[in-house]
């Protein structure tokens, strides 16, 4: 990417190329951070160094989306993590889903953990699998994300495993403004940030506003692994730029849990589309990769 052209941390890149006499630069793309931006590029052509703009810029792109994300829509990039049978169930009507999918699903959905600033759940996958959200693939566990949980009344149990683990690995929850503080302050004396923020119109939790306030965080890509209310809210609000798509070779029916509730679509038109850019086979189950 564009070399910066501002202080922060330490001095700018283009006064360092231009100190060492660098006679030719090559950049995959501009910056959109305002204080870049194409003054680094401008510099540099000003300081007598040939600037060639574009090569692979569609790979730079793809890897820089999160950061670009932040800059242009204030937001992170949002990848939906879903683990479902063939007919797309998250769990049985019983509610039990562990295991759907075999060993190496979940150990790539551990790596996918990895790769990410931050990962989201809604309170309801936290009441009913008690997760953990950290990656415990070896070596790696230095990696885990910062946790993060949608629960607009505090009902998160003091006892999970999320809780109980935020002395260890951060954990943030978000919430309501107005719920009782000495219920907030419980969570903070175990090691949990409490947010609090105001409600959408319907009056419940905005979930765009959570993603404004990671992003306004530094955090540019956040993992979503459920629920299905969460995931709905999403895709709603059109907020879901990838998808990660474990399926199991195994039906469960319709009176399973689905992997996302209704969100109001009565149009073909308005249906939340996606590109299919990857199919890998994951032990006995696939991983179907998507963009936007």
């Amino acid at each position: 990417m564009e070399p910066c052209n501002h202080w922060g941390k330490t001095p700018p890149c283009t006064e360092a190329l231009l100190e060492a006499g660098i006679g030719r630069v090559v950049v995959a793309c501009e910056d959109p951070d305002p204080r870049v931006s194409g003054s680094g590029i401008r510099r540099l052509r000003e300081g007598g160094v040939h600037v060639d703009v574009g090569l692979c810029a569609d790979e730079a792109a793809e890897l820089n989306e999160g950061f670009f994300r932040r800059i242009r829509d204030g937001r992170p990039l949002v990848t939906l993590k879903l683990a479902t049978s063939l007919d797309g169930r998250i769990a049985l009507r019983t509610g039990e889903s562990q295991w759907i999918t075999g060993p190496t699903a979940r150990a790539w959905g551990h790596g996918l953990r990895a790769r990410y600033d931050a990962i989201m759940i809604g309170l309801n996958t936290a009441l009913a699998d008690d997760p953990e959200l950290t990656c415990r693939l070896p070596g790696l566990g230095h990696r885990s994300p910062l946790r993060v949980v949608v629960d607009s009344r505090l009902r998160l149990p003091l006892t999970s495993k999320l809780v109980r683990g935020a002395r260890t690995t951060p954990t943030l929850v978000f919430t309501l403004q107005g719920v009782d503080p000495k219920r907030a302050r419980a969570f903070t004396d175990c090691g949990v940030e409490v947010v609090s923020l105001v409600p959408d119109a319907s009056g419940v939790l905005d979930v765009a506003g959570t993603l404004k306030s990671l992003a306004a965080r530094g955090i540019t890509r956040l993992l979503v692994e459920g629920g299905a209310r969460l995931s709905a809210s999403l895709m709603q609000q059109r907020l879901v730029d990838r998808l990660e798509w474990f399926r199991a070779p195994r039906m469960i029916g319709g009176d399973g849990l689905p992997a996302v509730v209704g969100f109001g679509v009565d149009l073909l038109e308005d249906t939340a589309d996606f590109i299919r850019v990857g199919v890998r086979r994951a032990g006995d189950d696939v991983m179907e990769s998507y963009r936007r």
